[in-house]
């Protein structure tokens, strides 16, 4: 068992002028009130905080620090009082003491609830500062070294949290050999027999792994020695749970994840790291893509480094990790490493001082002194930590990071191709949101899916990250490629019977292959694709393939119909769908305000200089105008052709799981795309949804209402008109 001299000996090395007296202190009292209890494996009570006291001493963590580490689980187990702290210790110890406390009562929900990032909120809110973070890290290491005496359950309860919070934790605070060695205690419980065989496999090929790294080793320092570059060279600790996670993966053998050996080279100065690195490639050869500059470029927890990976003499794959002692000790203890002592005001007393080098952890740390508000510490954290970055969960708990506006769109491509291109929407810790929703640190993200849900091209405005964008634009190339050369054809010769020309005769193989090759196009296929997409312009092909003489004549004609029209005092209908008894050629536009479609009740009012405008008949817009009976004009539905027309209907359903794909598919099988949706959810578990949908006619929406109507869960479908109050001049005047 560590005693207390070997602690405040510890604290003593690295920070001089610390007030151990409050070390000693913490300890009396501490087994004191612990006096009579043992663990479970039969040792001292005591033995417990003494070991997390020493672990908080390997992260240079001061005294106060340190006395709380020492005290951590008196409130908690003991008769101990928060007074009582706070007399005997003071209020810096007894907040540091209260924090690991209020942490230590969180029941983690099992792994079917998913809640690891909201108790991960709590876990950091709660913290005042960040020392009562690394204290329970401390806890739970040292609880993870002696779990072999828990019962099986609770070995699985503790390693899955383990694995799940605190290993993540430890990592985005940067303290690299804690995060390792709670991910391999917690693999050695949650899988026992894959744990062993990797252990023994790589234990069978030790000494001969050791050998060839110092062979790797006896190379490097004698062209060190050379360059007259100071280094220190050493082999990478094993990380078993790395392997195992690269095997499951990437779905390899243990030789091929274990087959990559590693070394470290730690140096004096950022200038020597560059220098080893062109020393280590003039030396092997590097293999592309496998250089990384992370002192240029550091990591969000400050880790730093260069990395390279080579191909020895005899063909072995070898890693090298370039780095300073102050970035090597940043790469193991993260955040903890930046604390530096020294004095300030008259009395001389110990505050922790960041160098300015750090100044977002600097600024973290003055704002945690003026926060009250504990989840306004915590986002201020994660912004400062993660910079326009957001951390999300999968409904399985896998953390993963997306940048700063990512939607479930992106999410969903992350996870597979395949869920990209068939998502509807999702649900954020249960709610169902719109796939515009941007992502927030610690949201838990399950998608919704329609095997009829076809990727729209509006994504590519929303998305963030490039894996997606890439997906989408994949997709719809592919979708439209033959759409856009059938397209693209019958724009072309639509155009060509414009001049009074037989298409067939001008758009002659030969000719058009001809020209495709000239302007850039490996075929004609793809030239006619390309005018469909309107990603060539029609006109210069028309220039190509057209006689002058034609053209001119196309333009003269042109000019002489546009006089024509201006002639004219009153236009032509807007799309030709309204009829007036009686009149042709009049300008007619469609109120804005109630927004009729094909099959509504109409009516019509003469407006001064704009023709006629159609409002719908039960328009509250059209009060006033119909005093007026001289304006007041008689119009029915003229349809040549169907056009599209948007409508605003609001679904009102039991909120459960897949309603939303369910109504999206429904929809879709009536040919029918949705523009925007909304998505509210009562405590009731009642949902409604708000959707702008695109029909032709009052018919066809009667068709997407029953449709829907169908489906189990569903109460009742409205259409909602959203009469807008017009000002008078904009009614008609």
């Amino acid at each position: 068992m560590v005693s207390v001299e070997d602690i405040t000996k510890a604290i003593l090395s690295y920070n001089p002028e610390a007030n151990v007296d409050i070390v000693w202190n913490a300890y009396n009292y501490s087994a004191r009130v612990h006096r009579g209890q043992v663990r479970l494996s039969g040792a001292p009570y005591l033995s417990h905080p003494l070991e997390v006291a020493h672990i908080l001493t390997k992260l240079r963590m001061d005294e106060f620090s340190v006395a709380a580490g020492l005290l951590h689980d008196t409130i908690e187990d003991t008769i101990s009082t928060p007074e009582e702290i706070k007399e005997y210790f003071g209020d810096e110890v007894l907040s540091l003491v209260d924090g690991v406390t209020k942490i230590s009562r969180i029941e983690f929900a099992s792994s079917e609830e998913q809640q690891a990032e909201n108790y991960r909120k709590m876990i950091v809110a709660m913290a005042k500062d960040i020392r009562v973070v690394l204290i329970k890290l401390a806890d739970r290491l040292h609880n993870m070294r002696t779990l072999e005496h828990m019962s099986r359950d609770r070995q699985e309860k503790t390693s899955r949290e383990t694995l799940e919070i605190y290993a993540p934790l430890a990592n985005r605070l940067g303290i690299g050999w804690m995060k390792l060695e709670l991910e391999d205690s917690a693999f050695k419980y949650l899988h026992p027999d894959e744990y062993n065989e990797i252990k023994n496999r790589v234990a069978a090929i030790y000494e001969e792994r050791q050998r060839f790294i110092n062979e790797i080793a006896e190379v490097i320092v004698k062209e060190l020695d050379k360059a007259e570059v100071k280094a220190q060279i050493m082999g990478r600790p094993k990380h078993y749970y790395s392997i195992y996670e690269k095997m499951k993966d990437q779905n390899i053998s243990f030789n091929e994840v274990y087959d990559l050996l590693g070394l470290r080279i730690i140096t004096d100065t950022v200038k020597d790291c560059y220098s080893i690195l062109g020393i280590i490639h003039s030396i092997w050869k590097p293999i592309h893509g496998k250089i990384k500059d992370y002192i240029a470029m550091p990591k969000a927890n400050m880790y730093q480094s260069l990395h390279t990976t080579v191909i020895s003499t005899s063909g072995q794959r070898v890693e090298f990790q370039i780095r300073t002692e102050e970035m090597h000790r940043i790469s193991e203890d993260g955040i903890a490493a930046h604390w530096k002592y020294k004095e300030t005001g008259k009395k001389g007393e110990k505050i922790a001082k960041i160098d300015e080098k750090f100044a977002w952890l600097r600024h973290l740390l003055e704002w945690q002194q003026e926060m009250k508000d504990p989840k306004e510490f915590l986002e201020t954290m994660k912004i400062d930590l993660f910079t326009d970055e957001v951390y999300v969960f999968t409904p399985k708990g896998k953390v993963l990071a997306f940048p700063k506006g990512a939607t479930p769109i992106d999410f969903a491509y992350y996870i597979h191709t395949d869920v990209g291109d068939r998502c509807v929407g999702a649900k954020i810790s249960g709610k169902i949101v719109p796939l515009r929703y941007q992502l927030n640190n610690g949201d838990i993200i399950e998608i919704l899916t329609s095997s009829t849900h076809k990727p729209n091209r509006d994504w590519l405005k929303i998305v963030k990250t490039s894996r997606a964008r890439a997906k989408i634009r994949n997709w719809l190339k592919a979708e439209d490629k033959v759409r856009s050369i059938a397209l693209g054809k019958e724009i072309i010769e639509k155009e060509i019977q414009k001049y009074n020309l037989d298409s067939s005769e001008i758009l002659k193989p030969e000719l058009i292959s001809e020209i495709a090759k000239t302007t850039g196009f490996s075929n004609t296929e793809n030239l006619f694709a390309a005018i469909g997409y309107g990603k060539y312009q029609l006109h210069q092909l028309m220039i190509k393939l057209i006689p002058l003489e034609k053209i001119e004549e196309r333009k003269r004609r042109e000019e002489s119909r546009f006089r024509r029209i201006l002639s004219r005092v009153t236009k032509k209908p807007e799309v030709g769908s309204v009829k007036i008894k009686g009149l042709e050629d009049i300008l007619i536009k469609f109120a804005r305000c109630c927004n009729p479609v094909p099959g509504d009740r109409i009516v019509g009012f003469i407006s001064q200089g704009k023709g006629v405008t159609v409002h719908a008949v039960d328009c509250p817009n059209i009060v006033e105008l119909r005093h007026d009976k001289d304006r007041q004009i008689n119009v029915e539905w003229a349809l040549k052709e169907k056009t599209l027309h948007k409508v605003r209907i609001v679904i009102h359903t039991v909120d459960k799981p897949g309603i939303l794909a369910d109504v999206s598919a429904s929809i879709a099988s009536c040919g029918v795309n949705i523009s925007q949706a909304n998505v509210e959810t009562t405590d009731k578990k009642e949902a409604s949804l708000d959707l702008s949908i695109e029909i032709t006619d009052l018919a066809h929406l009667q068709h997407v209402i029953n449709s829907i109507k169908q489906l189990k869960g569903v109460y009742r479908v409205e259409r909602v008109k959203e009469y807008r109050k017009l000002k008078r001049t904009a009614a008609g005047k």
